[in-house]
């Protein structure tokens, strides 16, 4: 009793609610299995001999193809006008073998028409012959060609053929037969002629195989004995010859039709539909019976074992799912120890703590509301990152933010004000906090502002000390790269107004939540292109992406023979021939495309080094190293390390060059007599302006230069390096580059011509000089031009 009342204070639950639907639902596919199989039965008794009907439709068809061929060559033979003249024309009879002559060539054509007739004939009974294709052949020498097998004796054949009547089938032997060495044969007595003489027989054959095929084809799939009967029930051809069931069906030599069941076998037949042939089928019929009870016992299992598995299944996943319900009651009930279970009903539980829950939630909403610009800010930063592993969905995050995702496309734009601290100079009377509030929240309003206007949805937030805005785009944007540049500069001159000087990256578009993170580093790799590009400026990624099949961004130009030249000019203390040189070593691998800040920075320091390697070579004329130029700039070093910009460290190298060059020209007067430093650069200038008027000589030498000023060569070169760092040939061969160069721009002569004209007869020779001073071939050169 006890139990019975615990089940029926359960009436309520979900559980008692779930067993009797599944029970219900059970039931229906239960009724329906019971008239599925009650029709099935019935059509299964119909299907067995509509199926038995099918394949001896199907045979029939096969065979009564080859038949129909059979009667049709049969009706042509029959109805040719030679046969008919040769066996009915009153000529004279010297005529007839040249007629049956030509009657036996026409076969020929026959023979190919009807390629799956294995054989015909005409016996010619005047004439004591028979008429094959191509050849004529007396009847026993015929009889030894086409039948002479040892199944059938010549005295049976001629009776077999000879034998009176309308046109009938009969199974004759074949040498030419495949396997059986049989044919099917359809033979029709010819009509007497007007004297009442017999006159001949035609005669068609087909190997028995032809019918075989498509006999065992039916047989082997219902395994039944399959014949062929002619017009008298008589066999002609059997799937089986010697099978047992055909016995009881048997009367003499025909088979007994009359009777479709006979012990455990029935019989099925169908007449032919071109001739007086029959099929029939002969099939065990207890085989097929014994698979219906089969069926009849599997279905019944199976509805038992069913309703046993289903009564089992219905009760373990009942239990199943009723265990996380169970679980989630317990745990709500757990968490308010002073709830009770007023209601039976688990589901309307639940929903009570749910709007409970809810509520608690709203309350929380209203708190949170108020840090919603913290907690907006700290999943942008976190979304820019790349840190993923939150419990909230981000589509869910924006909703609670109301803040709109037009789209699945990404993109960020970053902005460092490069005046901030002069811009809070300019802001007395606000404290600290609210100066770092106030910028950040003019600037935010704005882009928001600006990409709101062309449809986008803008975030703002801060990251790595500048100023973030998540753009999400809007869908379906044919130019995307353009919109970012455009928000970009107009945030740049609007912000420019309250003197905010702002230098801008931007990033490439990206799909899903995890391009966001890509897009920001693409951003952050923009901005550092700063200490190329400068400051104060819009770099966009697309812009500074490396391009692969850029081969000449593989490195820079500064060649040892460039370095030494640079050096030589800073230790002849000539200020305007260095800082032109290294302005051109810049601007040349400064130039577009950008170059990549790794390799930009390389150069740097190396520049850094060349100006190293000069101080130490000049010295300080007391047996030092240039001590004098690190005491006077102690901290150049850090200077220029701690630049932000390409621009800042060029400018503080040529502050330091102005220096160095000052010295080594001091060091320099010191070391030579003012007058003969005046004779001197008044012998550098003739020999320059000598090579100026000479360079077109082919023979133009150091040699024939120091004959010129009556020096040796050696010696006049020495004098000429000392002076201006660099050494007399190479004065001649860049002069005559220099000219090569405007030859170039402003002519249309021939590369070998134009070398002929500075002074090369080798064109081999002018191109491997400009090559080495110029870093590219004349050709190249005069591409880019």
């Amino acid at each position: 009793m006890s139990m019975i009342r615990g089940i029926w204070h359960k009436r309520k639950s979900i559980v008692f609610t779930w067993l009797l639907s599944y029970s219900a639902v059970l039931f229906v596919p239960i009724v329906i299995s019971l008239v599925i199989y009650s029709q099935a039965s019935h059509a299964l008794k119909s299907e067995i001999h509509r199926a038995n009907d099918s394949l001896l439709k199907q045979m029939r068809y096969t065979i009564d193809n080859q038949v129909d061929l059979m009667k049709r060559l049969d009706t042509e033979i029959t109805w040719n006008d030679k046969l008919q003249n040769l066996m009915y024309s009153n000529k004279p009879a010297k005529e007839a073998p040249f007629t049956a002559y030509q009657l036996a060539k026409e076969f020929r054509l026959y023979k190919t028409s009807y390629a799956s007739i294995d054989e015909f004939y005409v016996v010619w009974d005047q004439g004591g012959s028979i008429l094959r294709p191509g050849n004529i052949r007396d009847m026993r020498t015929a009889f030894r060609t086409i039948h002479d097998t040892g199944a059938m004796t010549y005295d049976a054949w001629s009776e077999t053929i000879g034998e009176a009547g309308p046109n009938r089938f009969a199974v004759l032997p074949h040498v030419g037969a495949a396997t059986s060495k049989s044919s099917i044969a359809y033979v029709t007595q010819l009509p007497s002629d007007l004297n009442g003489r017999e006159t001949g027989t035609v005669v068609v054959m087909a190997d028995a195989a032809r019918f075989q095929q498509a006999i065992e084809s039916v047989s082997g799939f219902t395994g039944g004995l399959l014949l062929i009967l002619n017009k008298d029930n008589e066999i002609l051809l059997s799937s089986r010859p010697d099978a047992p069931e055909l016995q009881p069906f048997m009367e003499g030599g025909q088979v007994r039709l009359s009777s479709p069941r006979i012990g455990d076998s029935e019989l099925f037949y169908i007449p032919s539909a071109v001739s007086d042939l029959k099929y029939a089928l002969i099939f065990p019929s207890a085989l097929y019976w014994e698979k219906a009870e089969y069926v009849r016992s599997f279905t019944f299992a199976s509805i038992l074992i069913s309703l046993i598995g289903a009564g089992i299944l219905t009760w373990f996943f009942t239990r199943r799912n009723y265990s996380p319900i169970q679980a989630l009651v317990q745990s709500l009930t757990d968490r308010d120890e002073t709830a009770t279970r007023e209601d039976a009903n688990e589901l309307r539980f639940i929903q009570r703590a749910i709007l409970n829950a809810r509520s608690e939630k709203d309350r929380i909403a209203l708190q949170l509301q108020k840090h919603q610009q913290t907690l907006r800010s700290n999943m942008i930063h976190r979304l820019l990152k790349g840190k993923l592993d939150t419990l909230v969905p981000y589509e869910e995050a924006f909703r609670s933010f109301r803040m709109k995702q037009p789209s699945n496309e990404f993109a960020v734009i970053l902005f460092v004000l490069e005046n901030e601290e002069s811009l809070y100079a300019k802001l007395p009377g606000i404290d600290l906090n609210e100066r770092s509030r106030l910028i950040p929240f003019i600037i935010g309003n704005v882009v928001e502002e600006l990409a709101m206007q062309r449809q986008h949805a803008g975030y703002v937030a801060e990251a790595d000390d500048m100023m973030v805005c998540l753009v999400n785009l809007a869908p379906d944007v044919a130019h995307v790269r353009e919109d970012l540049r455009a928000i970009a500069l107009e945030a740049q001159q609007f912000l420019r107004r309250y003197e905010m000087e702002l230098t801008i990256a931007i990033s490439g578009s990206h799909s899903s939540w995890t391009g966001i993170a890509a897009a920001y580093q693409e951003a952050v790799d923009a901005m550092e292109y700063k200490m190329v590009l400068g400051k104060k400026g819009i770099i966009a990624y697309e812009d500074i992406r490396p391009d692969p099949a850029d081969s000449a961004r593989s490195g820079y130009y500064y060649p040892l023979q460039v370095e030494q030249q640079l050096i030589n000019f800073i230790k002849a203390g000539d200020l305007e021939q260095a800082s032109a040189y290294m302005n051109e070593i810049t601007d040349r691998n400064f130039g577009k495309p950008v170059m990549p800040l790794t390799l930009a920075r390389c150069l740097i320091f190396n520049m850094v080094g060349t100006m190293v390697k000069a101080i130490n070579e000049l010295g300080d004329g007391d047996g030092g190293s240039g001590s004098g130029i690190w005491e006077n700039h102690p901290l150049w070093m850090d200077k220029i390390i701690a630049c932000d910009t390409i621009q800042e460290m060029r400018e503080e190298l040529h502050s330091l060059l102005a220096d160095v060059c000052e010295f080594a020209a001091a060091k320099r007067t010191s070391g030579v007599s003012m007058e003969r430093e005046g004779s001197l650069r008044e012998l550098i200038a003739g020999v320059m302006r000598f090579i100026e008027d000479r360079y077109t000589d082919a023979n133009l030498n150091v040699n024939a230069i120091g004959e010129q000023f009556d020096l040796k060569g050696s010696y006049l070169s020495r004098l000429f390096k000392n002076q201006t760092g660099e050494g007399l040939l190479d004065c001649i061969h860049k002069t005559r580059i220099r000219q090569a160069k405007e030859m170039i721009r402003t002519k249309q002569e021939s590369i070998n011509e134009i070398s002929k004209l500075v002074g090369y007869n080798d064109a081999a020779t002018f191109i491997r000089v400009f090559k080495k001073y110029e870093g590219i071939t004349p050709g190249k050169y005069k591409e880019v031009c």
